[in-house]
C-alpha cells in the first residue's frame, strides 16, 4: 500500500425530507448570500427548486439564482457564472443538480476571488488559494462530485476537458451535500444508467492497479460495484424503489470521496477518453463510459492480468478456468458488457452514435495517464478500434 493523506471533509444529510435542512447548513458555513446553481430546469418542474429556496428564507438567506448549465459543463458558462457571482455579492454556491452543475459551481467557486483567468488552473499557471464555500443538493448520482475534490470543465474552443483544479483539491470539496434519495425517482432510463455506470467506473479505476497488498480496498470495492449492479436492475424495473435508489446515491458519493482509493492509485483511462469523446461530440459522459471501459480491458488484461481475473470472479460472479486464465478474463468482459445492455446502455461507438472516422483527434485530445499501463496516442486508438 502506497503512503496517502485523506481528508473527508464533506458532511453528508441522508434521507427523505433532509433538504429542508439546507437553509441551516448553509447558515452554518457561513453564508448569507447564495447562488443557487442549476441546470436547464428541470428542478422547477419537480418542485426540487421551491423546497429548497424555502428552506434558505426559513433561515434568512438571501438568493440568487444562476441557471442554464449543460451536461458537459463549458468554460464560458463557468466564466459568466464568476463575473454573476462577483456582481450580485453571492458569498456561498449552491449547486442543485447532478455532476456537471456540481463541477460547474466549484469552478466558479475558485474563480471568484483570483484576479486571473480560472483557465490558469487547468493548465497549471497557477495555484488556487482561496473558494467561495459550495454545498450540494443532490438530484442525480453519478459523478460523485457531491463530496469529491475533482471537477472537470470543457473548454469549448480546444476541446479540452480538463481537472480544473490540479493542486490544494480540497478547498473545492464541498461543505455538505443533501442526499434524499427521493429526488432521483423522475430521472429517465438513460440518465440512470448513465449514473450507474459512472459509479461502477469510478470503483473500477480505482480497482485496476498494480499497487499490492490492499486487499481491504479491494474487497470494498469489490462489494461495491456488486451493489450498484443489483440495485441497478431494481430501479430499471421500479423507478421508485427507494432502497435502491439510496443504496446507488450512496454508493456514488462513497466510491469518488476518495476512501476507497487511498493508498492504491488507480489507472483512469476509461474516463480520459470518455472525456475526450465527451468534449468532440457532447456525449453523456457515463455512455462514453459503457462504450469505451470493455474495451480498455480487452486491450489491457495481458499487461497485468491479476485485477482482471478477481474482477471477473469476485465481482462479475465467472467460475474461475484453470486451464485458461485468459478465457476467465474474457468472460468477465462479456458480461460487464451483458451488464450494460440489460439497463439500456450502448457497449459500442456506433450504438452511441459516435463517428467512428476520427480516431486520431480522439488520441490527440486524451490526457495521457495509466497505472495499468501508461498509454500514448496509438494505444488511444487501438482501444476505439475494439470499441467501434
Amino acid at each position: 500500500m502506497q503512503n496517502f493523506m485523506w481528508d473527508g471533509a464533506s458532511r453528508v444529510i441522508f434521507g427523505k425530507g433532509t433538504e429542508a435542512e439546507t437553509g441551516k447548513w448553509v447558515k452554518k458555513y457561513g453564508g448569507t448570500r447564495v447562488m443557487l446553481h442549476y441546470g436547464g430546469g428541470n428542478i422547477k418542474k419537480t418542485g426540487v427548486f421551491d423546497r429548497v429556496a424555502r428552506a434558505l428564507k426559513s433561515e434568512g438567506i438571501d438568493m440568487v439564482e444562476f441557471g442554464g448549465v449543460v451536461p458537459n459543463p463549458v468554460l464560458s458558462k463557468v466564466r459568466e457564472g464568476i463575473e454573476f457571482c462577483r456582481k450580485t455579492g453571492a458569498d456561498f454556491i449552491l449547486p442543485v443538480g447532478g455532476g456537471s452543475v456540481i463541477d460547474s459551481a466549484k469552478a466558479i467557486a475558485v474563480g471568484v476571488p483570483y484576479s486571473g483567468d480560472v483557465w490558469d488552473f487547468a493548465e497549471g499557471k497557477a495555484r488556487p488559494e482561496k473558494a467561495l464555500p459550495i454545498g450540494v443538493v443532490l438530484t442525480l448520482p453519478a459523478a460523485g462530485s457531491e463530496t469529491s475534490q475533482y471537477t472537470v470543465i470543457t473548454n469549448e474552443k480546444t476541446l479540452l476537458k480538463r481537472d480544473v483544479v490540479l493542486e490544494n483539491n480540497e478547498i473545492i470539496r464541498p461543505k455538505f451535500a443533501i442526499l434524499n434519495p427521493e429526488f432521483s425517482f423522475t430521472l429517465s432510463d438513460f440518465q440512470t444508467g448513465c449514473g450507474i455506470v459512472d459509479i461502477m467506473a469510478h470503483g473500477m479505476e480505482r480497482y485496476f492497479t498494480r499497487v499490492k497488498n490492499v486487499d481491504l480496498s479491494d474487497k470494498l470495492l469489490e462489494n461495491l460495484i456488486k451493489s450498484v449492479m443489483k440495485n441497478g436492475l431494481i430501479v430499471m424495473k421500479e423507478p421508485e424503489n427507494y432502497n435502491a435508489r439510496a443504496e446507488i446515491m450512496w454508493a456514488g458519493s462513497i466510491v469518488h470521496n476518495d476512501i476507497l482509493g487511498v493508498g492504491r492509485g488507480g489507472d483512469w483511462i476509461s474516463h480520459r477518453i470518455g472525456m475526450a469523446l465527451s468534449a468532440l461530440y457532447d456525449t453523456a459522459h457515463g455512455a462514453t463510459l459503457s462504450m469505451i471501459f470493455p474495451s480498455w480491458m480487452e486491450y489491457m488484461y495481458r499487461q497485468y492480468p491479476e485485477p482482471f481475473v478477481k474482477l471477473a470472479v469476485n465481482v462479475l460472479g465467472v467460475e474461475y478456468d484453470f486451464e485458461s486464465e485468459e478465457r476467465t478474463i474474457l468472460e468477465g468482459i462479456r458480461r460487464l458488457r451483458d451488464y450494460y445492455r440489460a439497463i439500456g446502455m450502448p457497449t459500442t461507438l456506433r450504438e452511441g452514435n459516435i463517428p467512428i472516422d476520427n480516431f486520431t483527434k480522439v488520441a490527440e485530445l486524451t490526457e495521457k495517464i495509466g497505472d495499468i499501463k501508461k498509454i500514448d496516442n496509438k494505444d488511444v486508438i487501438e482501444i476505439l478500434k475494439l470499441a467501434q
